[in-house]
């Protein structure tokens, strides 16, 4: 399959895959050829359902995992093997539509007094004054922070999409402190070698040690802090359309989930029960 790798990989360069993308395609296409012990080019719609379908049922892996394996495949067949790909014919598994979790504002701000260390403080507080997906936040430049306009800029974001988000004042002075002890150059957040970013899972395990110290016992990751951000503004007033651009989302329909997930109280909403008293 070697060649073949080689063919699919150069065709996701072309169409400017993120990394974690291809690495994700290229498993998925191997586990495949692996589950039939035959290369792809010599398989076709009925293995592939089959694939899909133990999966599934017989793996029990989830939706989305489903989805990304059906997507690995279609890419593989439509564009490296120029074949047709018929969707009646292969069904695409339908997506889960979980709700995020969110944290209190009270949560958040118990997570950030019990981290000390003032780099890490530092990283969880832009992740969610900016609702910075992980990968961007750890790609951050010195240069992307811009104190006079209250701006932070998102180089390369999902989608290699570039944006401005907001800087909040407090986060601001944060980072100016964070800057005379660390002197960062390049990076705002370098990793070991000052040369390179910190990785993703270090701060993975920086919230996962916070949250513990922080006695919260709710199912949450650092991209809770993203949905946080957005949960939180919604609350207060603000524009789904503004708070689409602040995330960098392409549908306004990704950003409405965040209604879902809102504090009807403090959105002043409530039930028309309560008003046919009064009428």
């Amino acid at each position: 399959m070697s060649k073949l790798r080689e063919q699919m990989k150069y065709d996701m360069d072309l169409k400017g895959f993120s990394e974690k993308t291809k690495i994700a395609y290229l498993k998925h296409v191997e586990l495949f050829a692996k589950y039939f012990k035959k290369s792809p080019e010599l398989l076709g719609e009925e293995e592939i359902k089959a694939y899909l379908h133990h999966q599934l049922i017989e793996r029990k892996m989830s939706r989305s995992y489903n989805t990304q394996a059906y997507s690995a495949l279609k890419f593989l067949y439509e564009t490296t093997l120029k074949r047709e790909w018929k969707s009646y014919k292969i069904p695409r598994c339908k997506r889960e539509k979980k709700l995020p979790k969110v944290l209190s504002r009270e949560e958040v701000k118990r997570i950030f007094n019990v981290t000390t260390n003032p780099k890490h403080r530092a990283i969880l507080m832009t992740t969610y004054s900016s609702g910075l997906r992980v990968s961007e936040v750890v790609n951050l430049k010195v240069n992307d922070i811009d104190g006079k306009r209250l701006q932070l800029f998102v180089q390369g974001g999902k989608g290699q999409k570039d944006r401005y988000t907001v800087l909040s004042r407090k986060n601001l002075e944060l980072l100016r402190d964070y800057w005379k002890l660390y002197h960062p150059k390049t990076w705002l957040f370098p990793g070991q070698d000052i040369n390179e970013p910190l990785c993703v899972r270090t701060v993975q395990k920086v919230f996962e040690n916070s949250v513990r110290k922080a006695g919260i016992t709710k199912d949450v990751s650092v991209h809770t802090l993203r949905h946080s951000f957005a949960t939180h503004l919604l609350e207060s007033g603000v524009d789904t359309f503004y708070i689409q651009k602040l995330l960098g989302h392409s549908s306004l329909k990704t950003t409405s989930i965040y209604i879902h997930v809102g504090n009807l109280d403090g959105m002043n909403i409530k039930s028309p029960l309560d008003d046919i008293d009064n009428e």
